[in-house]
Formats: C-alpha cells, structure tokens, sequence
C-alpha cells in the first residue's frame, strides 16, 4: 500500500467511524435528555460547563455556542475547580459535568463539592457504570463503540460525540427560547454572519454618488452623468424625484446599435422603464439575493417610487457578503 492510499483509507474510517458515533446518538436523545435540557431552561442562573483534558477544550467550544444562542455560560476547568474557581457558581446555576469514563480523579473530587452548593449537576458521559453516571441528578449517555485512531486510544469519536451532543442541546434550548435571527444578529455584530443579519442598504448606498437625470437630458448630458458619478448608470426621474427609468451602459451600446442618427435621442429614448428598486430598510444581503436573481450589478434604492440612491454589487462585495 503506497502512502497516499494508507492516509486516504486512514482518513476514510475515521470519518465513518464517527459519523456512526453520532448516529448512534439520535437513539439516546432520551428521557434523561430532555429533563437536562429543561432543568437548564428553567433556572435562572448560568450553565457551567466542566471537565478536563480534551473534555475541557470541547466543554470551551459548548460554552461559545450557549453563549451565542442565547443560553448564558461560562467555562469551568474541573481541575481549577477545588483551588478556588468554585467561586464562579452561583445559587441558579446550574453545572454540566463532561467525562467519557465518568470516573476521572478531578470529577470525583468535583461531584460532592458541588452537591454542597446544591446545584443541579448534568452528566455526559460514555460509561454507564461511572461515577459521574451514578452521581449526577440528570444524565445524558454519549455512548462510543471505539475511537477512530487505529489504537483506539486518541479521544477522537468520544469528542466528537460530545461535540455533537452539546450542540443538540444548544439548539433545543435556542427553540425553546424562541431564539430568533434578530436576537443571533445582536450576540454576532462583528463579521459575515453579523452582516448578513443587520446590515441594510440603507448601511451602504448612502456612500455612493446618486447619478440622475430628467427624461429630456440630452445624451452628453447623460454620459457626462455616467461618467461623473462613476457607477455605469444614471436615474432617470422627474421633477418630484420620481424613479421613472435606468439608463445603463448597456442601453448605451443598444442605443447606438440600433439608431444611426443620435443627434435627436434624449434619456427617455433610451432608458430601461420600471428598473428594479429596492427600498433601503431591506437587509443588504436580500439585495444581493435580488441582484443574482436578475443578474445585474446595481440596483436602484426608492421609498416609495422616490429615488434615493444606487446599490452595487462592488459595494457588497466589499462588505464580504460575497
């Protein structure tokens, strides 16, 4: 076996191995599952999320996505635990144990200093026999066949189970607080997920030129327009600023195409009527939406018929919605 079949075959049943880990688990969304997920819903306090070794970096991964889901966290190393950082837990919170072997020193120092504060303690773990599953007030079994190393030693399925699992309480508990994308927006301000859920045209269009002509402008009048404002396009609208057409520079290659004689043409000969607007509360990313929908670059932003701007393409692009 040459090396790039040994590492493609290697990679290969790892990722089998644990997506059947995690298969395995819809059969365990159980009973004890769901009495965790509420008694968490229903105090007042926190979720502290502990454990040790690799349990402890997925405990940190849980407790940014509580966070961010609207369940408030905080990451409580368990050997930390006993030399002063107890002290974090307060009366309504409420503490989430993670172990594969459930049988760890540090859990076992843990579980009756926390039976002293009288906190409700979560178990996860994969041994239904530990210490952690005898000892814990509600349980969620994680159980794992093997790890995907080839010496079944590396945490490797059992940490993506508990990765799994976090995440299936994570997202019962956004539903049950009927966690909505206005409230994901205001914990992810920074960033494309941020952007895509409170950046609106509004946001942007008013950094771009407003090219606009009337309908009479003589066409220098309208390339000079074009040109000026930068945008390969100008409104053509009334009096009233009325949004009455577009004039693009593809009208302008169309225009020229048909007539010979140009002398006499003025913008309403040449504009496209009725051009796609956009009123400017809309979400930036529905524009961009709309723009591929009809595969133009810019679109015109009117409330209520009155023009008020342009948005283009180059504009979401440069906000990374793209």
């Amino acid at each position: 076996m040459n090396i790039a079949t040994k590492i493609k075959s290697i990679a290969r049943r790892t990722l089998a191995i644990e997506a059947d880990t995690i298969r395995t688990l819809t059969e365990h969304i159980d009973a004890g599952f769901v009495e965790a997920v509420e008694a968490i819903f229903r105090r007042k306090g926190r979720l502290i999320v502990t454990g040790v070794g690799k349990s402890a970096i997925i405990a940190q991964k849980m407790v940014a996505t509580f966070n961010s889901t609207g369940t408030p966290s905080m990451f409580m190393h368990a050997a930390d635990a006993i030399h002063g950082d107890l002290g974090m837990i307060q009366a309504e919170d409420t503490v989430l144990c993670l172990s594969k072997s459930g049988a760890t020193s540090e859990i076992k120092v843990l579980i009756p200093l926390l039976r002293n504060i009288e906190v409700p303690i979560i178990g996860m773990f994969s041994n239904i026999d530990s210490y952690l599953a005898k000892n814990a007030d509600h349980l969620i079994y994680v159980p794992v066949a093997q790890e995907a190393d080839p010496n079944n030693l590396a945490p490797t399925a059992s940490t993506t189970a508990q990765l799994a699992m976090g995440d299936a309480m994570a997202t019962s508990l956004l539903a049950l607080r009927g966690f909505s994308p206005r409230d994901f927006a205001q914990f992810h301000p920074g960033g494309i997920l941020g952007k895509q859920l409170y950046l609106r045209v509004r946001d942007i269009y008013p950094n771009n030129a407003s090219p606009a002509i009337l309908p009479a402008a003589t066409l220098r009048e309208v390339i000079l327009e074009m040109t000026s404002k930068r945008l390969g396009m100008t409104a053509v609208v009334d009096q009233q600023k009325n949004v009455l057409g577009i004039i693009t520079d593809g009208d302008l290659r169309r225009m020229l195409e048909k007539n010979k004689d140009i002398s006499k043409l003025s913008a309403i000969d040449i504009m496209t009527p009725t051009p796609k607007t956009i009123p400017p509360d809309t979400l930036a990313v529905k524009a961009l939406e709309q723009l591929r929908q009809y595969s133009i670059t810019q679109l015109v932003v009117a409330d209520e018929g009155k023009y008020l701007g342009v948005i283009h393409l180059h504009d979401l692009i440069r906000e990374g919605l793209i």
